[in-house]
């Protein structure tokens, strides 16, 4: 697979189509050990959620900059279905007067709701411990490490990973020329060998509205749907040898006005996720629904293979990533702490000692693409 961007020329000592920047050039390189357990505290401190990426970028950008870091921000719009109307940052770190050759990456955007930090002996609780503010800690620690170790590395960090891949789509514009991407999502810290894709589809029917006594003055457009999702259930999704099969799920129903009133309107919401190319499954899905409902396919992240490294347990994330809209950013591979299975739920945790075990592979894995 070829991936634009490798060489593109960078001026790292201006910002490229950025909102704000921090030139550090008179500033030393931090000379304090940053301890990713205390750094996690405070980001996890500040409510990030999703379209409120705000603070969290200003107080990156602060903190990189004090620790010798080139730092830029960029902004990311919001859409129009925000309520909030805030700025929204992306936020690069790298070195002063050249381009990186890795970059480390991933999202300050959290799903909601907002949960405080809390903490015992072993492990640390709170939105966003695992996915992804522990692993921003991670990944600065790792990246301070390789930097006083002569590597030219560099941090980014993006907003809207948990909604459409925003940031990471405004950053794919003003890539680094870096060879490498590390991108940090909750993986055991196992290396991923494949990013399932998703594809979500929008199945709309109509019909005409009839007293619910007498059923053949009207058309039942939910009757229509359940056909259509019956139908879709059925069906034989790809298979992938050495990654799984394509799994599907209804997420969301809805429609018609009362139990007495035959309904003119239904509409479903599907995701699937991906593995491998989206146009047979597409097409399966338009030939369920043919003369029954209409299908919009609203959103579609590629299926992606990465690459492996000897002697690195792997695994195969079910999930997407940020890594379709990243490419312009070098190779990448998929790392971080942290379990999904307790991502996104009232129960998310991450083990300290995972934390910083995961500082070491990431220098590890570091070191190894770039020696």
């Amino acid at each position: 697979m070829g991936y634009s961007g490798f060489t593109m020329p960078h001026d790292p000592l201006g910002p490229t189509g950025s909102v704000d920047s921090v030139d550090p050039v008179e500033m030393p390189i931090a000379e304090t050990v940053l301890d990713p357990i205390q750094f996690t505290r405070e980001l996890v401190a500040i409510d990030s959620t999703t379209y409120y990426e705000g603070e969290i970028g200003d107080f990156l950008a602060d903190y990189l900059s004090k620790r010798g870091w080139f730092v830029e921000k960029t902004a990311v719009p919001q859409p129009a279905e925000s309520a909030h109307g805030g700025a929204r940052w992306n936020v690069y770190a790298g070195p002063v007067t050249k381009a990186p050759d890795l970059v480390f990456s991933t999202h300050t955007d959290t799903v909601p709701p907002y949960i405080p930090f809390s903490e015992d002996a072993d492990f640390m609780y709170g939105r966003g411990v695992s996915d992804a503010k522990g692993i921003i800690a991670a990944q600065v620690a790792a990246a301070e490490r390789l930097r006083a170790e002569g590597y030219d590395v560099g941090l980014l960090f993006v907003a809207g990973e948990e909604r459409d891949s925003a940031g990471a789509k405004v950053a794919n514009d003003n890539p680094r020329a870096s060879r490498f991407l590390i991108n940090g999502e909750p993986t055991d810290n196992r290396i991923a060998l494949a990013s399932k894709g998703a594809l979500r589809v929008v199945l709309t029917a109509r019909g005409k509205m009839a007293h619910s006594a007498y059923p053949e003055l009207g058309e039942s457009a939910i009757h229509k749907l359940t056909e259509v999702l019956a139908r879709i259930l059925a069906l034989q999704l790809p298979v992938v040898d050495d990654i799984g099969p394509s799994t599907l799920n209804i997420g969301l129903v809805q429609g018609g006005r009362a139990p007495n009133v035959i309904a003119d309107h239904a509409e479903a919401q599907i995701l699937i996720r991906l593995v491998g190319d989206s146009a047979s499954t597409r097409a399966a899905i338009e030939e369920c629904a043919a003369g029954l409902a209409e299908v919009d396919f609203t959103l579609e992240i590629p299926f992606v293979r990465l690459r492996a490294l000897e002697g690195f347990p792997t695994m195969v994330a079910k999930f997407t990533t940020d890594i379709p809209q990243l490419m312009n950013w070098g190779e990448p591979l998929l790392l971080g702490p942290g379990s999904i299975h307790v991502a996104h739920t009232p129960f998310e945790k991450l083990a300290k000692r995972e934390l910083l075990d995961a500082v070491d592979l990431y220098v590890e894995v570091a070191k190894r693409l770039l020696d």
